[in-house]
């Protein structure tokens, strides 16, 4: 079993997963045997991941320590903070706390994979408290683009680590729902934070970011100048974004349909905790779009990011069996696009675009603001926790490093914060802090539905190459025996070359895989598969690359005859 390089007084804080990137958050405090998980999220693959569903962290030193882990605890609902709970309760079942809303999305997820039955699942809000042997673990509400949002106090006997989870400072959420807890922030603060790690997201942007409430209200005004069909594409899980539009539509008489399965379940659980009001009379199903009017039908769906198979991509490329696009539809994308997915959302607009519609975006017609604080929020969140030590978290290396500046300028030390990386151990005590230790926290790739359906480099790399140059085949048929070339040899190129145009290259290679095959019978007296395959490819790659400068990959197909005697 690892254990970590850390004196027996001393606390660890470390992050599997969420530091110098965007997404697959997983936090960890540790005190001698006892370990409180904070969040297990995904990472959405860039586009050279070919092939891969999710990126995941390598929870192995988690899986070798299991029994140290007193809990789970969830900050709120999004998938890069609770999308890899399916894979990580494959290996390691501990008790997960989380929010209502957050809970709902638990529970489906759990589902889908056959894990619900076995999960050790706890309802908690900002006045509950978790009292383990030697820990604790308090909670306060804060305000995301998601309802049930919640900062994370893990108090130690060396002080007390607090994980703020994604936030802003929103003071006036839609729906009369309530705001962030700033008192209970400032006795966490008055009582003294050890360490606070804190969303960095958006310390780039000099600003103190919008309410929900300032979006509702273009919403609306939108809204009320489209006199066609509406088709609003936003993240399933931005539930208030959701409000605003089913309010916006039903103030119009408009009936709603929901397309996509993350919608769909998104708003029920909406609904079932009283975080959408959408009478059932205006809820419609989807293959009754066309007995209304286009000016009273507002259409929900998935897709603001450009998802291939998303409900919205569908619309667009004109695939989807129950809409398309009509003279008169607008497309509202109530979002932005995440990092990696910028190219293409804009391909997407441009398809809707071409079929016809409308389209409406972004921060430039006021339909989208952010669910992160800017550089405001953040001096105030350090402002309110005064704490000692400070590690920020959830960004990019860059952001990271504006975010100490900007804790520095309210009052720690620029030695007293700590840019860490994946896997960094930071042991504190309560007068010290320094980095101790590395655990493994590398990327695992998912190509599948479960744990055991990992990718790892030289997959990936194949791919690439694939993708880049190609695959050649050289098919024979080999008597080893007789040292006869029964049948063959062939070449057969896909992405390569295109054969009837390459006819002299194509002959120059079956040439050169006839002389590799007699070469091997004439130079070796023990002749078998492995070592024709090896002949065959090396000269193979030799000749392509000299003839066209690129390095497919090459497949040998040599079937054996006559191979045993």
């Amino acid at each position: 079993m690892r254990k970590l390089k850390i004196n027996n007084n001393e606390v660890a804080f470390y992050a599997i997963g969420g530091l110098g990137e965007i997404g697959k958050n997983m936090y960890c405090v540790q005190f001698q045997d006892e370990i409180i998980v904070i969040d297990c999220g995904v990472l959405f693959p860039e586009d050279e991941l070919l092939g891969v569903d999710y990126v995941i962290q390598d929870y192995s030193y988690l899986v070798e320590n299991q029994e140290k882990i007193k809990a789970i605890v969830i900050t709120h609902g999004h998938e890069d903070h609770i999308g890899g709970l399916p894979f990580f309760l494959q290996q390691v079942n501990a008790p997960i706390y989380s929010g209502p809303f957050a809970l709902s999305l638990i529970r489906g997820k759990l589902e889908e994979k056959h894990l619900l039955r076995t999960a050790d699942l706890n309802e908690v809000d900002d006045d509950s408290v978790l009292k383990f042997k030697k820990m604790s673990v308090t909670f306060f509400r804060t305000t995301h683009s998601i309802p049930d949002t919640l900062g994370i106090a893990v108090h130690t006997p060396q002080g007390t680590i607090v994980q703020t989870g994604d936030f802003k400072f929103d003071l006036t959420p839609v729906g009369g729902l309530p705001g962030p807890n700033l008192q209970k922030m400032a006795k966490l603060g008055d009582e003294g934070v050890l360490l606070l790690t804190s969303d960095s997201t958006n310390a780039e942007r000099p600003e103190f970011t919008k309410s929900e409430q300032w979006v509702d209200i273009h919403i609306r005004r939108v809204f009320e100048r489209i006199k066609g069909r509406i088709i609003f594409a936003s993240f399933a899980s931005n539930v208030y974004r959701l409000r605003e539009a089913s309010d916006a539509a039903i103030r119009q008489g408009r009936k709603i349909a929901v397309f996509g399965r993350s919608m769909e379940n998104a708003i029920a659980a909406g609904q079932e905790l009283g975080y959408l009001n959408i009478p059932d009379d205006y809820l419609i199903e989807q293959n009754e779009i066309n007995s209304y009017p286009p000016e009273k039908v507002l259409i929900m769906c998935t897709g603001s990011q450009g998802e291939p198979m998303a409900a919205l991509s569908r619309i667009a490329n004109g695939t989807h069996r129950q809409i398309t696009i009509q003279p008169g539809d607008t497309v509202v994308f109530s979002s932005n696009p995440i990092p990696g997915n910028t190219v293409s959302v804009n391909q997407l607009i441009n398809k809707l675009d071409e079929a016809g519609a409308d389209v409406i975006h972004g921060y430039v017609n006021n339909i989208h603001t952010s669910g992160h604080g800017g550089q405001i929020d953040e001096e105030l969140m350090l402002r309110l926790m005064k704490p000692k030590y400070f590690a920020p978290v959830h960004g990019e290396y860059r952001m990271q490093k504006i975010h100490t500046h900007l804790a520095e300028m309210t009052g720690v030390p620029l030695e007293n914060s700590f840019i860490m990386a994946n896997g960094d151990v930071l042991a504190l005590t309560k007068d010290s802090a320094r980095i101790a230790d590395h655990v493994e926290a590398g990327d695992v790739y998912i190509d599948g539905r479960d744990v055991g359906d990992s990718v790892g480099n030289p997959e990936i790399r194949e791919r690439r190459l694939l993708s880049e140059e190609g695959v050649v085949t050289a098919i024979a048929v080999v008597d080893l025996e007789n040292h006869q070339i029964v049948a063959g040899p062939d070449i057969v190129s896909r992405g390569f070359v295109y054969m009837h145009e390459s006819q002299e290259l194509i002959k120059a290679a079956n040439h050169e895989v006839f002389w590799a095959i007699l070469n091997t019978f004439k130079n070796r007296k023990k002749i078998d598969e492995r070592a024709l395959n090896r002949t065959i490819v090396s000269r193979l790659q030799k000749l392509l690359f000299a003839q066209t400068g690129r390095r497919p990959v090459i497949i040998p197909m040599v079937t054996i005859i006559n191979g045993d005697k």
